[in-house]
This record gives structure tokens, C-alpha cells and sequence, in this order.
């Protein structure tokens, strides 16, 4: 099975082509947003296909600029599958946001607890433990997924403690502290990702989809097993996360406002995470 359980399908030069080839073989890809208003277009890319699910994101790096979309994404969250992509974000230059960032990941995470809990991918760039100690605060809010976990290796273990899962891509396997916390990871909660396009290749290619392929492979060298023992345990971690996530049942809102100018639908709407 293919499984890229964080990218931006939207962001791609050419989302529809990139979302067309996931028709090819059997896939779960979790398609996640930056922004609420980006959900229903992003949506649209893989409403034909049956293992594409569109996350309803609120990406901590545009918290500042996009707080006021919290009540379009409440308006949202029964139509939507997962949530992500949010979180958490202490980088340098983002420490005047740090107060909004915080006020707005704890009414997310109010937010799943009150849809009776979501699967959720989050980003916890310089914020591991802020964000596992709001995952404490709000035990009901559902399965998270720390994508591209760059936390030390304690705060790895109180996550791990705490239920939550790790997605793991390429770029993450090329740097030395990506693959010593991938070793430390619950073997049995760890899936693909890649983080495109804004994760690269070794080439600095964008990655796609497909390249999450490659982490079987690199995690089962890290892990020292059979990377066939390795993918069977991926495709049933992938299987798990399916079964959480929500089945849709409510139609749209209507009306249901077209996203404003300047929506990060169709463009960068976030720097690239470090490794």
C-alpha cells in the first residue's frame, strides 16, 4: 500500500495531476491544509478517490495571520475527516505569535474533543513540549500524528507515553538526529510521509506521494528487520489510522463563503519544516 500520511496535495504546481496518479495502486494519503478556507478546493482534488482524505488545517506559522478562519473551521469540522494540519510552531521568528499560536492549538484541540475526537496531524517544530503537555490537557481529542517529530529524545518518550503516532519521511531519514529518534519511536506507530512539495529529494526535488515508499526501506535498515516485516506493520498502522478517521455525514454548510484573496490554497502557505 502507499501511505503518505502528511502532504500538501494542494500546494504542488500541479495539484490535479499529482492527485491523479494516486489512482494508480491502493493508498492511504492524508492530505492536509494550512488554512480553512483551503479545505473545500483541496477537498475537491481527491473527492474521486477512495484512500485521499482531506485534513481541515489551521497551520500554527499562519496563526497571527488567519485566527479569524477558527470559526469557519468550527463551521467545518463535521464534514471533514482529520484534522491538519495544526499544532505548534517556537521558532525564533515566530515568538511574538507564540501567545495567539497557543490560545489557538488549545480551541483546536477543544474543538476535536467537542466533535467527539479526530485523527489530527501536528506539526510541533521547537514545540514538542508544549504541544505534548496541550495532548495531556485534552485527552479526548482524538489520534495524533506528530509529522517530522524534531523534539529530544525525552519529550519522544512522554509522546509515545501518551498514545501518539509519528510520521516519518525521506528528508526526516537523511539527517542523523531524524534517524536517532526513529529509532527510539514505537515500532508499531510509525508511518510514511513526505511532507511535499516542500520536503526535497536528495536532488532537491519536491517529493510526491510516491517517494514515501522509501521510508520502508530506510526505517527497516534503522530498525534492523526485513523491510518486508516493516511495510506489513506500516499497512496495518495505516489501516488503524483509516478506521479513526470520520465518517462524513453532514453536507457542506451553505451558504459556504468562497475562500478569500490571498488564501494559501494553490500556494506556499508555510516555510519548510526543519528535519
Amino acid at each position: 500500500m502507499l501511505i503518505d500520511c502528511h502532504c500538501h496535495l494542494d500546494l504542488y504546481p500541479e495539484p490535479a495531476i499529482v492527485a491523479a496518479s494516486l489512482a494508480r495502486e491502493p493508498c492511504l494519503v492524508l492530505s492536509v491544509t494550512t488554512t480553512p478556507s483551503a479545505w473545500r478546493g483541496t477537498s475537491a482534488l481527491g473527492a474521486s478517490l477512495s484512500g485521499v482524505h482531506t485534513g481541515l488545517g489551521l497551520h500554527p506559522q499562519l496563526a497571527s495571520e488567519r485566527a479569524g478562519e477558527f470559526a469557519l473551521m468550527e463551521s467545518l469540522v463535521g464534514t471533514a475527516e482529520f484534522i491538519g494540519e495544526v499544532g505548534l510552531d517556537g521558532s525564533p521568528e515566530l515568538q511574538a505569535t507564540w501567545p495567539i499560536q497557543l490560545r489557538l492549538f488549545e480551541s483546536i484541540l477543544d474543538l476535536a474533543t467537542r466533535a467527539g475526537g479526530r485523527v489530527l496531524s501536528i506539526h510541533s517544530r521547537h514545540a514538542a513540549g508544549p504541544v505534548t503537555s496541550r495532548l495531556q490537557s485534552f485527552p479526548d481529542a482524538g489520534t495524533p500524528i506528530l509529522h517530522w517529530f524534531s523534539g529530544t529524545a525525552t519529550e519522544l518518550e512522554l509522546a509515545a507515553k501518551i498514545g501518539c503516532w509519528f510520521s516519518v519521511g525521506p528528508a526526516m531519514l537523511r539527517s542523523r538526529a531524524g534517524r536517532q529518534l526513529v529509532q527510539r519511536m514505537p515500532r508499531d506507530r510509525v508511518l510514511p510521509e513526505t511532507d511535499g512539495p516542500f520536503a526535497r529529494d536528495a536532488a532537491g526535488k519536491p517529493l510526491h506521494p510516491v517517494n514515501a515508499k522509501e521510508v520502508q526501506a530506510g526505517v527497516a535498515e534503522l530498525w534492523g528487520e526485513p523491510v518486508e516485516i516493516v511495510a506489513a506493520r506500516m499497512d496495518q498502522g495505516a489501516l488503524a489510522i483509516r478506521a479513526k478517521l470520520h465518517s462524513v455525514s453532514l453536507p457542506l454548510p451553505s451558504p459556504y463563503p468562497a475562500a478569500p484573496a490571498g488564501s494559501t490554497f494553490g500556494r506556499k502557505g508555510h516555510a519548510s519544516p526543519a528535519g
